[in-house]
């Protein structure tokens, strides 16, 4: 954690086959490629709203 900002760890754990287009965005827009990544990210309000859209196919720890 750099600079005090709080982070979240966000895993891919669902391929996104058969899902819509605009979630496959969502989840890139979330820097995650492909199934089983871990990213860390800023959490903002916005970034939880992306977390939520698709929750179904990501793990969310932090």
């Amino acid at each position: 954690m750099s600079g005090g900002k709080k982070t979240v760890r966000v895993t891919l754990v669902k391929g996104l086959r058969g899902t819509r287009e605009d979630h496959r965005l969502t989840v890139r827009g979330l820097g995650l490629r492909r199934r089983e990544q871990t990213v860390e990210i800023e959490d903002t309000p916005s970034t939880r709203g992306m977390i939520n859209k698709v929750g179904y196919l990501l793990k969310c720890e932090g």
